[in-house]
């Protein structure tokens, strides 16, 4: 079985982003402080940590889907897109507005932009040579 560009695409930033998902929501006052130093004090933050992760969770189950099932290859990529550049959006607001924070967050960031830059490429590309 051949892996095309979209599929790779779809399968790394999934297999990429679990142990990121993961350190969200799993024990967030333990790996968020231990990553970013970052304070998780309430039942409340850990709750939204977990609502991000779950957020992160099934959008990488959408990718994995969208990577083995061609009917829903186009539609993972889009939301692929759309996921990358909300995160790299809210990650460049909080850089124009709060400054520099961890190195991380500056290489999600980079991260972001490139994956949804190619994953939009793809969208585009698939659409042009369909038509």
């Amino acid at each position: 079985m051949r892996i095309n560009l979209s599929q790779a695409l779809l399968l790394v930033s999934a297999v990429g982003l679990i142990p990121i998902s993961l350190s969200y929501g799993v024990s967030p006052s333990n790996s968020l402080g231990f990553l970013y130093g970052i304070n998780v004090d309430s039942v409340s933050e850990t709750h939204i940590y977990r609502a991000v992760m779950g957020l992160y969770i099934f959008n990488l189950i959408y990718w994995l889907l969208g990577a083995i099932k061609e009917s829903f290859r186009e539609s993972a990529l889009i939301v692929m897109t759309v996921f990358m550049f909300g995160l790299a959006a809210g990650r460049l607001l909080s850089l124009v507005v709060d400054g520099y924070s961890h190195w991380l967050f500056v290489a999600y960031f980079a991260l972001e932009v490139i994956i949804g830059t190619i994953a939009l490429f793809l969208v585009l590309n698939n659409r042009k040579s369909s038509s």
